[in-house]
């Protein structure tokens, strides 16, 4: 028996829905009939022969123990759903309903907080300080201790669900009033946020004694943007290569450590060199059809088959490696909300994502801008409008965008500060209210052609109307984040050298590995 991951929701990816399919298929290859409880149809509905009976109800414990009563499975499989079937492993193995894969305690021991920090102290590996807090006061003292700025959520939440960035005692205080109403009974999560630091996926396969990466992905945003609404690319672009193979030492280490079979999802933070572990999923991650398709490798069907008793030495799978470079975008639906800032931050908001493909970076990038609907212009001008702290970093940027043929705009700050680094023909463009022609004005008559437009703080977020509103709703690409920025500008550089190359995805099958010949 397979749970799903329910309903489909914003903060909810359908990533899971593609695992949960793809597992049919490895627990069918082990000799098992394969029942599915999901209140999503859409999980089968393109080939509702796919699995041998669907359950459509809730995933709620009573559901799911009336529908075992009723198929006396041999093995529930809960981790591919995300995290809504994760939840009810406890309550499975309360009533004797027999979990396959990764066990119960080991999920525990990755989820939660208190235990996880002391298996990290155990093993060696460093995480951000951080606390748990439950009132008003314990915040003030936490946020003193540890250091602004803070990442803060409510415990046991989806998609990064109320989670946010503040920077002094004031935000923290005004986030805590408002993540009461979210959910009173339950602890707030503060921790040090690591500024100017790299993000990096790692998904593996483990059944105990061995670990198989599925591969490494490095997020194009700094660290703070929800993964559900990143870019990212694999294999890195910008990772050392002693530094992945540090990444895939702590992958293993970890793996072991707490016996999962199956998949398992770590997300760290790399600043100035050194490697954070942010957090462990001993699931399923919306990230393993991105990287089965990359790899070309059915990663979610290897580790059903784990979880059904096969090992990883019987099915002969080795680490997964891209044959070209790809791209992952996220698709967001802020031009369905008027008035919305399309800001992405810790909380995710994408309901979809895109993969571009190619022989370089700039390749790759330019065909998933191109399938998210992004229209990247090859010459014109470049706004840029940067948060105090962003500044240092604004003169290589614009050096960038001008040695491609780009006419620099900027904010009167900003402007200020290039004409001070060595760009005199920098053009100062108003904001809301400062002059006419404004910039929102300018967007929609189509004198801006790309947007850059960094933000700190919750006011950044509020002024209103924003210049990424102004930019979405003239449908002219913006980024807001400076590695960002950075991407755009190769996948330009790209666009001007000639058309984007095609391949055949017949190409791709035809150069899978004779290992894999009988998988997928």
């Amino acid at each position: 028996m397979i749970l799903g991951g329910g309903p489909v929701r914003i903060g909810q990816g359908i990533e899971f829905d593609a695992c949960c399919v793809e597992a049919v298929a490895g627990v069918r290859s082990e000799g098992f009939e394969a029942v599915m409880i999901n209140c999503n149809p859409e999980t089968v509905s393109t080939d509702y022969d796919a699995v041998d009976r669907l359950h459509f109800d809730p995933l709620h414990i009573e559901d799911v123990l009336d529908i075992c009563d009723a198929e006396r499975p041999v093995g529930v499989i809960v981790q591919l759903g995300g995290q809504t079937p994760l939840k009810l492993a406890e309550d499975l193995e309360k009533y004797e309903i027999p979990i396959w894969g990764t066990p119960r305690d080991a999920i525990d021991r990755a989820e939660d907080r208190g235990r996880f920090s002391e298996l990290l102290r155990e093993l060696g590996l460093r995480q951000p300080p951080g606390r748990m807090i439950s009132s008003a006061g314990e915040a003030e003292a936490a946020g003193e201790a540890l250091g602004y700025p803070l990442l803060v959520r409510p415990s046991y939440v989806l998609g990064g669900r109320a989670m946010e960035i503040v920077y002094g005692p004031d935000e923290l205080a005004e986030y805590l009033e408002r993540a009461a109403a979210v959910d009173p009974d339950r602890p707030v999560l503060l921790d040090h946020f690591l500024e100017q630091a790299s993000e990096v996926d790692v998904d593996a396969v483990a059944d105990g004694e061995r670990v198989v990466i599925c591969g490494i992905m490095e997020h194009i945003e700094e660290a703070g943007v929800h993964s559900g609404d990143s870019g990212a690319v694999t294999p890195p672009v910008s990772l050392p290569l002693e530094l992945q193979a540090e990444l895939r030492r702590q992958v293993r280490l970890l793996a072991l450590a707490l016996g999962v079979r199956g998949l398992m999802n770590v997300q760290f933070a790399i600043q100035e060199g050194v490697v954070y572990l942010i957090e462990v999923n001993p699931r399923a991650s919306r990230t393993v059809p991105f990287l089965a398709r990359a790899t070309g490798m059915p990663w979610a069907e290897l580790a059903a088959r784990v979880c059904a008793g096969a090992s990883l030495a019987e099915l002969g799978v080795h680490d997964g490696v891209p044959s070209e470079v790809a791209v992952k975008l996220p698709v967001f639906p802020f031009e369905r909300f008027p008035g919305v800032d399309p800001l992405p931050g810790p909380e995710m908001r994408s309901t979809g994502e895109v993969m571009g493909r190619g022989r370089t970076f700039g390749e790759a990038f330019a065909k998933a801008a191109l399938a998210a609907g992004w229209q990247l212009p090859e010459e014109g001008r470049v706004l840029l409008s940067f948060a105090d702290r962003d500044k240092t970093r604004l003169p290589a940027l614009a050096a960038r965008f001008e040695e491609l043929g780009f006419e620099l705009l900027a904010t009167e700050g900003t402007a200020r500060l290039l004409r001070d680094s060595g760009f005199p023909e920098v053009r100062t463009v108003f904001k809301v209210g400062q002059g006419n022609p404004d910039i929102p004005h300018l967007l929609a008559e189509g004198g801006i052609d790309l947007v850059v437009n960094t933000a700190a703080g919750r006011k950044a977020a509020r002024d209103a109307p924003s210049i990424r509103r102004a930019a979405l709703d003239a449908k002219v690409p913006y980024f807001t984040t400076i590695p960002g920025a950075y991407a755009a500008a190769e996948a330009v550089a790209t666009l001007r050298r000639g058309p984007l190359a095609v391949r055949a995805l017949q190409d791709d099958l035809a150069a899978k590995p004779p290992w894999a010949a009988n998988l997928g």
